[in-house]
């Protein structure tokens, strides 16, 4: 049963892994690592269901549920999780990684207290690695669609100027002749006429996770009628 356990546990990152990877090359809010760990807890709490009737239900105790209670926990919990997502004017939601943990984190506790402690020390080394050693293995690998940051970007130009050319300027500013690995990819855009005349870009950029945020921003800066420019990392 523990071999099984552990296969079921392995699965459960693969495919949490596989739907991650799908989401992040479309540059979706729901990346690798939240897909992983919420594919992992959901695992672990249902072999916890399982296998809790078994030791604490049965013939014994016919009317009893041992994972009442537990259900409650994780919607309990999952409230909490809530909370630490954030979702930003620019249309950016971030905290996921650390919902889908605090989520993980009950599933650990309602292990531990069923006292399958081997599950629970099986899953918490698949956590810890598909938050810190898979993403680690990406970047290692060099795979450049997966390798990306999200950069928040607002801009404000001068009335009546070409607004077409300014957002090619920044587009294709990474963009390698031989490659288009480098390329800024557009995630949002919001353009706003300001009191003044002068036109805001609020932009969000998906660009390569080497790329220096300052040489972003000065690059943008010299472009002609770019009046002034502020830059965020999400």
């Amino acid at each position: 049963m523990t071999v099984e356990m552990i296969i079921k546990l392995i699965l459960a990152l693969l495919f949490g892994l596989l739907i991650g990877i799908d989401r992040q090359i479309k540059q979706k809010q729901l990346g690798i690592r939240p897909s992983m760990v919420i594919s992992i807890a959901s695992c672990l709490l249902t072999i916890v269901s399982i296998e809790a009737f078994g030791k604490f239900g049965g013939a014994n105790h016919p009317n009893m549920d041992p994972m009442r209670l537990a259900a409650q926990i994780v919607s309990g919990v999952g409230f909490i999780g809530a909370g630490v997502i954030l979702r930003r004017s620019n249309e950016v939601i971030s905290g996921l990684t650390s919902a889908a943990l605090i989520w993980s984190a009950s599933a650990l506790g309602i292990t531990i207290g069923a006292g399958f402690y081997l599950e629970a020390s099986c899953a918490v080394i698949l956590l810890m690695g598909a938050v810190n050693i898979v993403p680690l293995l990406i970047k290692t690998l060099g795979l450049s669609t997966l390798n990306r940051q999200e950069i928040s970007l607002k801009i404000i130009v001068e009335s009546n100027y070409r607004m077409t050319e300014l957002i090619k300027m920044i587009k294709y500013k990474g963009q390698n002749e031989q490659s288009k690995k480098d390329e800024y990819k557009i995630r949002h855009f919001k353009l706003k006429d300001l009191d003044n005349g002068h036109q805001l870009i609020d932009l969000v950029l998906s660009v390569p996770e080497d790329q220096y945020t300052t040489e972003i921003y000065y690059y943008v800066k010299k472009i002609d009628h770019v009046l002034n420019v502020e830059i965020e990392n999400l």
